[in-house]
């Protein structure tokens, strides 16, 4: 599960780290575009020692370039973190975008609130903390399951 509790031995913190599912990791990628760039290449091979190869060649590797870039994008679209840090007062909420910008949100842990929009949000099962008049959302990157159970996981942590 792409989310885990972090707790330290004294127990009087608790911290929660969230991070999207990543479902290629970096030998997957590169087995990847080695078996696109070898599959597109299979039919070029009765081109070889014909001047055909060379008017082809430039679209192959645009093709094989084109599968490298989209994948680099969608791994750095992926590198968002959520962390969740409660102690005996407070509930801090930090959230890196992929740009690397951090966005942070602080609550007195008794008044904050975990509301789960089953079919109301932009997505099902949309969780969010609520507190110090502010509304932010947790752990919208995960799959439905996961934010059933991580809906489950806050409302148990917070009533502690």
């Amino acid at each position: 599960m792409p989310y885990e509790w972090k707790t330290p031995p004294d127990a009087t913190a608790q911290e929660m780290r969230l991070w999207p599912h990543q479902s290629l990791p970096a030998r997957g990628f590169a087995a990847f575009i080695l078996t696109t760039f070898t599959l597109i290449l299979i039919p070029t091979m009765t081109l070889l020692g014909t001047v055909l190869l060379w008017g082809m060649l430039p679209f192959v590797l645009m093709a094989v370039g084109g599968v490298y870039f989209a994948l680099q994008s969608n791994h750095k679209s992926r590198q968002i973190e959520e962390i969740l840090t409660l102690d005996g007062t407070t509930a801090h909420l930090s959230h890196r975008t992929p740009k690397g910008e951090l966005k942070e949100w602080r609550c007195n842990r008794y008044w904050t609130t975990v509301t789960d929009y089953e079919n109301k949000g932009p997505i099902p099962h949309y969780i969010t903390l609520r507190g110090e008049g502010r509304e932010v959302e947790i752990g919208s990157f995960l799959s439905e399951e996961e934010r059933v159970a991580l809906f489950d996981d806050l409302k148990r942590s917070l009533k502690r």
